[in-house]
């Protein structure tokens, strides 16, 4: 399957139900994917969630036609999903800049282009991975908070104060974490090192049974580990059809090796 050219037919279906409510289970199947993980492979190509794309489209639309149609704003509102023209004026204004009670032909409108996925297939490395089934895991951390644009100098220098402080007590650090704003993981928040035996003044978390897909890095050099996550996002993730699961991804230091653990269905 040529994933962009299914997303391109994902997006001529979005274009032509701007004014319905837009059943997210019925995207998925243009990608043979559930729903969570449609989500994250359109942020992850797009650099923006699959929500606030048909938002902005909505209220691209929404503007030229207030601008041509001298429409009425309860009725353009209600027309574009929105429960009322209070929520309806307030997004229109953010996105705008002025209130749709406002628009004239004189106004100066926004436009958020439609997405346009190039379908050419692009010849890429192998990449091997394993399937496994892991138990629950129940670790304890601590993080610092870090952004997308900090996390690759970020995660290395908190994962080695960590280590240069509590070696001696708890030992090498075995896992670490990346952890995000909200579920389209867009931008990350915090970047966690974790031990597996039980440290009262860390916080506990608690990793559900899962299976994991595992890319195996034959060293733990801060670089590698950060290229094989971008690695993983930008090329195998929209090439392949597992299901994706709401689980943090973990990063697991053992044997002079590294794993990357994705968590899927």
């Amino acid at each position: 399957m040529n994933i962009y050219k299914a997303l391109n037919e994902m997006i001529e279906y979005i274009e032509n139900n701007l004014e319905e409510k837009i059943d997210y289970n019925r995207l998925a199947k243009f990608l043979g994917v559930n729903t969570y993980t449609l989500q994250r492979i359109f942020s992850l190509l797009t650099n923006i969630s699959l929500a606030e794309y048909i938002r902005k489209r909505r209220l691209t639309i929404a503007g030229s036609t207030l601008y041509n149609d001298n429409a009425k704003v309860m009725d353009i509102a209600i027309k574009y999903q929105y429960e009322n023209a209070t929520s309806f004026s307030r997004a229109f204004e953010q996105f705008h800049g002025i209130k749709p009670s406002q628009v004239t032909k004189e106004s100066k409108l926004k436009v958020f282009p439609r997405i346009t996925f190039e379908e050419k297939e692009s010849k890429t490395e192998e990449i091997p991975y394993e399937i496994i089934e892991k138990n629950e895991i129940t670790l304890y951390g601590l993080y610092i908070p870090t952004t997308e644009e900090t996390i690759e100098y970020d995660a290395p220098r908190f994962f080695q104060e960590v280590r240069n402080k509590y070696y001696d007590k708890y030992g090498e650090i075995p896992y670490a974490m990346v952890s995000y704003e909200d579920e389209s993981r867009l931008h990350c928040n915090a970047y966690w090192v974790m031990y597996e035996k039980e440290i009262k003044e860390f916080t506990k978390i608690v990793i559900p049974q899962s299976k994991w897909l595992v890319f195996k890095i034959p060293n733990q050099n801060a670089k590698d580990i950060h290229d094989t996550s971008q690695t993983f996002y930008n090329s195998f993730l929209p090439s392949c059809q597992f299901n994706l699961s709401d689980i943090p991804e973990l990063e697991y230091y053992h044997d002079d090796i590294t794993e990357f653990l994705v968590p899927i269905i």
